[in-house]
């Protein structure tokens, strides 16, 4: 760690003019996700500038190979205490507004300790041990365990336990004026015995909802804690991430509050411009207080639902269609596969696919991206398509928070804590022009090839965590498989990819690291029951795009049994595939249907309907337009349709 010299820290000293500045408060453990949480300085003079400071969180557990460290490191530069002295870093949430914010769920429960440090983060990188050298202040806490070393470290001798009065997560560790703390309810940005000067908060609401559509009016109140003594006058904006700005909203963002009163309120409207320009997102901020004033709130969110959303031409995997998008295979990609077998085989697959001399290694921050696009909703692009959960969800609502409830987040198929490619990437999105060369035994790459990771409902990803597919895994109740053929596809092209990971039957030890994933039968079942579609098709172009590789069982799912399956060992020939995209113009419609449906793309041929257990349940000839009549039950089967010339697995839904 970089130490300050007798010189610096002298002129530090006489640059603060000798002002004492220590811990004030801390609320670690707040309700729900921990989005409450903060850490209050005080200094002893009014204004101080803490310049210079930083503050760190250290891990109290002696017995971890991150313990006695720091986890997290907030530099000062550009905060000043206030009239009272106080200086409030925390959550967003936390009100009135902190002055510096942190994400939510930072601070660790203990036994764990804060401290304040004359520094920069630039000082403590993660993992670096305590140390009492420009120590300022330190506070240890926690109830279950005693940080004992971490306070011999620290140089500190007392551990306070927030939870002291058993209210769970309601009450804060807050320091006496003699430098005793105390646990008792939370007093963010104020002096913690009541005296000093009081602020008149302000915040502001809304009654109109979080998701409003263009063309929508919403009133906001802007509302004082006491009547303002004299008129109160200030602006405000919306201020939002992705594009919105004042083309997009009109009326007045000038708040007065009349003298005696408490309260203003004004009608702000959403342009519905007839540009599809996606689901964007603003929070009202406050421009500058008078003196004497402070922001309860600062981050009032809204989502505009852009109503200009586009739709694709093809099915979501609940309703599929077959032979609508193209696939973009390069000229002559897949002729070094024919006419091998085996072994052979398997290797020229991945002679084409871990090409280092063409494949792009993407990194993890990338991968949002990549998915917005690759699993896009085909009837709403504003939204991405959730593999497990069949369903869309807004692009806008991918998990940012430790709370992944109405989420989504990136689910790896092939899992990271199995496959050994856990953090294998960077997390600092480059954009498709930036990438690194890759081959086989680059198995870090997995961590981020987009052909194994889906867009997932945030709950139902950590549902999955790392199970087999098959008996161990079969998705939420109620689903309707889906997505089975996909993932299917998507292990069959890791086990490919990438040396050392294998497919296997049955389910074998979850153990992270072994790279092995089951259920092999279970897959190749799925990979017939429920066949590539136009919403892999478009995934495999998208992901092409990037990574320049496709998956080669999405073009040619036939390919499977000869690699993995019942004709392994085989010739492979492409033009005796069951599955190529000439055949893949066989279209069944409508679907789903009831007692009859139709085919396009042959003029004669045969239909033979399976249940999921491979069950002939019913055959009809097709002679050219004619319907085929076929009295079901309600569920879904495998529809072989075939003729002379070609034949295709199409997934059927009777209703």
């Amino acid at each position: 760690m970089t130490k300050f010299t007798f010189g610096l820290l002298a002129a530090l000293c006489s640059f603060s003019g000798f002002s004492q500045v220590v811990i004030n408060e801390l609320d670690s453990d707040t309700q729900s996700t921990d989005d409450k949480e903060f850490i209050e300085l005080k200094s002893d003079v009014p204004d101080f500038p803490l310049d210079g400071y930083v503050l760190v969180l250290f891990n109290g557990s002696a017995t971890s190979s991150t313990g006695l460290k720091s986890y997290f490191a907030i530099d000062l530069d550009g905060v000043t205490t206030d009239v009272n002295g106080i200086a409030l870093i925390g959550n967003e949430l936390v009100s009135p507004v902190p002055v510096k914010i942190f994400s939510s769920n930072i601070i660790q429960n203990g036994p764990d300790a804060v401290a304040l440090y004359l520094g920069s983060s630039s000082d403590f990188p993660n993992q670096t041990l305590a140390t009492s050298s420009n120590l300022v202040s330190a506070l240890a806490y926690g109830s279950a365990q005693t940080a004992t070393e971490l306070m011999e470290l620290l140089n500190t001798d007392v551990q306070y336990d927030e939870n002291a009065n058993n209210l769970v997560a309601s009450q804060s560790i807050q320091r006496r004026a003699d430098g005793i703390y105390e646990t008792k309810n939370p007093t963010p940005g104020a002096n913690n015995d009541g005296t000093g000067i009081t602020f008149n908060g302000i915040g502001v609401s809304s009654s109109t909802a979080y998701e409003i559509g263009e063309g929508a009016a919403i009133t906001l109140t802007f509302t004082t804690q006491i009547p303002a003594s004299t008129a109160l006058n200030f602006n405000f904006s919306l201020v939002g991430g992705d594009g919105f700005g004042t083309s997009d909203f009109s009326g007045t963002t000038f708040v007065t509050i009349p003298s005696g009163s408490t309260a203003f309120s004004t009608t702000i409207t959403i342009t519905d411009d007839n540009l599809n320009e996606g689901d964007e997102t603003f929070r009202v901020r406050f421009g500058t207080l008078p003196s004497g004033y402070n922001r309860l709130n600062d981050n009032l969110p809204f989502l505009v639902l852009d109503n200009d959303f586009v739709t694709a031409g093809y099915g979501t995997p609940l309703n599929p269609t077959f032979g609508l998008v193209a696939p973009n295979i390069p000229a002559g990609y897949y002729d070094s596969l024919e006419g091998k077998a085996g072994a052979e085989l398997k290797q020229a697959i991945q002679d084409i696919i871990a090409n280092p001399v063409q494949v792009h290694a993407q990194n993890y921050g990338d991968i949002t991206t990549m998915l917005q696009q690759a699993d896009v909703n085909p009837m709403n692009s504003n939204q991405v398509w959730l593999m497990y959960v069949e369903q869309g969800r807004g692009k806008y609502k991918f998990q940012s928070t430790a709370s992944n409830t109405g989420s989504w987040n990136r689910e790896h198929i092939f899992p990271q804590s199995r496959g050994g490619f856990a953090d294998g990437t960077s997390t600092q999105a480059d954009g498709i022009d930036t990438w690194l060369p890759t081959g086989p035994n680059d198995l870090a790459t997995g961590h981020a090839d987009g052909h194994h990771i889906r867009a997932e409902d945030g709950p139902e990803n950590s549902a999955r965590n790392n199970r087999d597919y098959g008996s161990d895994y079969n998705g939420p109740v109620g689903n309707q498989g889906s997505w089975k053929g996909d993932v299917a596809r998507a292990l069959f092209y890791m086990a490919v990819r990438y040396n050392g990971l294998q497919l296997v039957a049955g389910n074998p030890d979850d153990v992270s690291g072994n790279k092995v994933m089951g259920d092999l039968i279970s897959l190749l079942s799925w990979n017939d029951s429920d066949p590539a579609d136009d919403f892999e098709m478009h995934r495999n172009n998208v992901i092409y795009d990037w990574q320049k590789n496709r998956n080669p069982f999405i073009d040619y799912p036939d390919l499977a049994r000869y690699v993995f399956g019942s004709l392994s060992g085989q010739t492979w020939n492409s033009n005796l595939s069951n599955d190529d995209f000439s055949a893949s113009r066989i279209v069944v419609y409508p679907n789903p249907m009831h007692g009859q449906f139709s085919v396009s793309g042959i003029d004669h041929g045969k239909a033979e309907v399976f249940s999921l257990n491979g069950i002939k349940v019913g055959e009809a000839l097709i002679n050219g337009a004619s319907a085929v009549e076929m009295e079901l039950p309600a569920g879904i089967y495998l529809a072989r349709i075939s003729s002379e010339n070609a034949s295709r697995s199409v997934k059927l839904i009777v209703k």
